[in-house]
């Protein structure tokens, strides 16, 4: 069918299948069944094999609805990308069906609490026994950990070599009975994060992933496929009502106002510069053009945006922004995109190395063996 015709078809289906309080893994089913998880993942893995067209046609459409795909969002932005780029075939076609159809949740484990920005300073251990591994150590700001199968996690294989050579990336069982999930509440009072143990879990040698003591360089692919997932909103709400939006505020402002159309249009603006950023990323991605650096401009770009959203609601909503609980939630979220993912700061650096050309920050430990240096919580 040509596009038009698929994007009538998505639409009548989301129309008939979106329901209030429905099932997420019923739902991921069923849109898996129809045809429009995976629209640009390889058929034999599970995906659709359709073009980056079909996608943002469904996507236009999904816009209307609340898609109940949240806890689905970190596997199909960055845990289902990083397996299908640098996972075996095996592991292809172990995991990315049934994360495609709701039938698995994951979750990312690379945070620790004195490995944020920097996620190299890891100590979370992974050490050898037969042919798997044994985990030991902790993770944390873990996104629907609480409700995941499994978890992309990465892990400390060689203390002998500087920070960025000795990890290696794995798949873990969430299951395990060594594995523990605290729920952390934010500010706005929900516990969208956690804090996640391992003590003594087993890995069995099939769920590594990538090259041992090479996991840096999967963390980077996965790193990339975040910051693109974030900055275009893959699965990360799936809400059609956000208070602050340009939409939203254009419909709840007072527009005769010279001043409220001037910021409006600014906010139309940069979200729609965003927008078309992010399409020439993806498309640049399919077409075998590695984006790099750019993914965390445009992680920052909606970084910025987020926060221009919210002071724009808070200045010209009034009480409102403060008393509606719509408004208040959405505010009181903004600040958090400048955190998660990587910090405004450490983009900005990443930009002005890798993509500006600009003399790097000095840094002392690159050359070190890990076990010698002071980082995080050692003593």
């Amino acid at each position: 069918m040509n596009l038009d015709e698929y994007r009538r078809a998505a639409r009548a289906w989301l129309a008939e299948n979106v329901r209030e309080d429905d099932d997420p893994r019923a739902f991921m089913a069923r849109l898996h069944d129809a045809g429009y998880s995976g629209i640009t993942w390889p058929r034999e893995w599970g995906g659709q094999g359709l073009t980056q067209a079909e996608e943002r046609a469904f996507a236009a459409e999904a816009r209307h609805h609340t898609l109940p795909t949240y806890v689905f969002s970190i596997g199909l932005g960055m845990c289902g990308p990083t397996i299908l780029d640098r996972g075996s075939d095996e592991q292809r076609a172990r995991f990315l069906r049934p994360l495609l159809r709701g039938e698995e949740i994951w979750c990312q484990l690379f945070s620790e609490p004195g490995a944020g920005s920097d996620v190299a300073s890891l100590q979370t251990r992974a050490e050898r026994d037969g042919e798997g591994w044994v985990v030991n150590g902790q993770k944390v700001w873990t996104s629907v950990a609480q409700q995941a199968d499994w978890g992309l996690l990465l892990a400390r294989t060689d203390v002998d070599v500087p920070k960025h050579k000795g990890l290696t990336m794995f798949a873990v069982d969430m299951h395990h009975p060594g594995v523990t999930v605290r729920p952390l509440k934010d500010m706005t009072g929900h516990a969208r994060f956690n804090e996640v143990f391992f003590d003594d879990v087993a890995i069995p040698g099939d769920c590594r992933i990538g090259e041992v003591d090479d996991g840096w360089s999967v963390a980077v692919t996965t790193l990339l496929h975040e910051r693109l997932s974030i900055s275009a909103g893959v699965g990360m709400s799936g809400r059609r009502d956000d208070p602050v939006s340009f939409e939203a505020l254009r419909a709840r402002l007072h527009t005769g106002d010279p001043y409220v159309r001037d910021q409006l249009v600014e906010l139309h603006i940069r979200s729609r510069a965003l927008s078309l950023f992010n399409q020439r990323l993806a498309q640049e991605t399919k077409a075998g053009i590695f984006p790099g650096a750019r993914g965390s401009a445009a992680k920052l770009l909606l970084a910025e945006l987020t926060m221009f959203q919210a002071d724009l609601a808070t200045s010209l909503a009034g009480p409102d922004a403060v008393t509606d609980p719509g408004y208040s939630q959405a505010v009181s979220l903004a600040p958090a995109l400048a955190l998660g993912g990587g910090t405004n700061e450490i983009m900005r650096n990443i930009v002005g190395e890798r993509v500006l050309g600009l003399p790097p920050e000095p840094r002392v430990d690159k050359t070190v063996p890990f076990k010698d240096l002071k980082v995080g919580t050692q003593s």
